[in-house]
């Protein structure tokens, strides 16, 4: 998808489809919106007369299709919902199923315009960005395997017209910055969906050092071998039954300021999840490919911060594995031990995204000493039953890197709530033969005894953050219909956006 931007008027333009929004009205209003005087002139009044009709609402997701009299050119409406509720994150959603409605519909190009989308309390620079957000994620469908495709909008231009060409510099810059990101989420999207037989460990290791190359990057991959004299025994178990072996993969982006804090963000790669010795159900299985969506979003936000050349020094480390039931495979009753010393004693082989990240969190830690540790991982069943499939789970030991991540989420329209982390679940991970135990006998509070297990290998005196995305990470096709139009059937590489924007937001101390 190509986005230009452009200070003359929409209407001028020789788009296949000029779309504005409108907002929905109420019962009782009869007065035409003077938003849609200049739509209306250039399609001889028949806005207007559906809108006398009744036949224009403007609520969400309404796409209201006009064709100019000379037959050549489209309008569309789409609608923005009521006035009263409308945020950035509605233009982000109005914007995306606008190209999915013109999906096979001969709409190669279509031209936004922005002033019916630039209104209070949305600024110009809010708009700009969802509408790249929007139309960018909206127009991306996963098409590898597909051997037939239907046309798509290739090329979006965001209309300024004569309310904001004096913005031109500022809008052009913010419509290039969100580009940058959300071209990263695209291609993170594109990982993330990869079959468990093509995204193996090695794979992902062979995308960071593409990666690195391409943007100058620091990337260390550690091999079995390496692992085994590291004793990353956590890592190790969880890969010891598949033929593809485990890799932790380190990518040091430098910082674009010159004294800038350092913050690391650690991913769960589990490759495939098949549940090991503790083995899943069948139904639904294929979806596990998904659960190496921490660490591949851990890709998309060190791509996105060198390309966006945030502030602080990052470090990301993806802890791959595939977690199979082999002849070599751990054992439920095992004991194994970390990177940092500590033992964990394995209740359930299911539970394996907790391990792979102790020796990733000791690891990082001990090598780096971050200001901030930030962890994404696809952790917990109970994540998406506490919160549902869209919001995700945050986990923070500081009110100031939670508040940041919170402002994060806010602006980019990726949702998280804060959860608590007590003692009583600090208890409950506690082993009577090891350090930690990885599961419980209860079955309460799943997310919560994660988070406490991952805080003990984190450390005490470490600021973390702790990103159960296990339900945001992809849709199905049963969950996809109550998603935002800019999510589609597969991964969302959610955390990339959201982390990133908090990035931008880091100072040098």
């Amino acid at each position: 998808m190509r986005i230009v931007v452009e200070r003359r008027e929409a209407l001028s333009a020789a788009a296949d489809v000029v779309v504005s929004g409108v907002f929905e009205r109420s019962e009782k209003e009869t007065t035409f919106p003077r938003a849609l005087e200049k739509e209306d002139a250039a399609l001889k009044g028949a806005i207007r007369a559906a809108w006398d009709r009744k036949e224009l609402k403007g609520k969400r997701k309404e796409l209201t299709t006009f064709h100019t009299p000379d037959g050549h050119h489209r309008i569309v409406l789409v609608g923005l919902g009521p006035r009263e509720r409308y945020d950035a994150e509605v233009v982000r959603r109005a914007s995306a199923e606008v190209v999915k409605g013109l999906k096979g519909k001969a709409a190669r190009t279509a031209s936004l315009r922005l002033p019916s989308f630039a209104v209070d309390p949305v600024g110009s620079d809010a708009a700009v960005r969802a509408l790249v957000d929007g139309t960018v994620l909206g127009a991306y469908e996963f098409l590898k395997y597909k051997s037939t495709t239907e046309g798509m909008v290739e090329e979006a231009t965001i209309h300024l017209g004569d309310e904001f060409s004096r913005e031109e510099a500022g809008l052009k810059k913010a419509a290039s910055e969100e580009i940058a990101l959300a071209d990263a989420v695209v291609w993170t999207r594109e990982i993330a969906n990869l079959p468990a037989d093509t995204a193996t460990p090695e794979r992902l290791a062979e995308e960071a050092r593409a990666l690195g190359k391409d943007l100058g990057l620091k990337v260390t991959v550690f091999d079995e071998k390496k692992l085994a004299e590291m004793k990353c025994g956590g890592i190790l178990a969880v890969g010891s039954g598949s033929a593809h072996p485990p890799r932790l993969i380190v990518l040091e982006y430098p910082g674009g300021a010159r004294r800038g804090r350092t913050v690391a963000v650690v991913g769960k790669g589990i490759t495939f999840d098949s549940g090991g010795i503790s083995l899943k159900p069948a139904l639904h299985m294929q979806e596990m490919k998904f659960d190496k969506s921490g660490a591949v979003a851990v890709l998309g936000i060190l791509r996105a911060a060198a390309t966006l050349k945030v502030p602080p020094r990052v470090i990301g480390v993806m802890a791959c594995a595939e977690n199979l039931p082999g002849g070599g495979a751990y054992r439920p009753g095992d004991v194994v031990r970390t990177f940092n010393g500590k033992t964990i004693e394995v209740v359930n082989t299911d539970a394996e995204g907790r391990v792979v990240l102790s020796d990733a969190l000791g690891y990082v830690v001990a090598q780096y000493r971050p200001d901030e540790v930030i962890d994404l991982a696809t952790l917990t069943g109970a994540q998406v039953i506490a919160l549902g499939d869209d919001t995700a789970g945050l986990v923070c030991t500081d009110d100031k890197l939670a508040n940041g991540l919170l402002a994060a989420s806010a602006a980019t329209g990726e949702p998280i709530w804060r959860m608590p982390l007590t003692d009583y679940h600090r208890e409950l991970v506690k082993s009577e033969i090891a350090d930690v135990r990885n599961s419980t006998e209860l079955t309460i509070g799943g997310m919560l005894t994660a988070a406490a297990f991952l805080e003990s290998f984190a450390g005490a005196s470490t600021t973390w953050a702790h990103l159960d995305i296990a339900g945001p990470a992809y849709t199905t096709v049963s969950t996809r219909k109550y998603q935002p139009g800019y999510q589609n059937i597969g991964a969302t590489a959610f955390g990339v956006r959201l982390v990133t924007r908090y990035l931008q937001s880091v100072v040098h101390p």
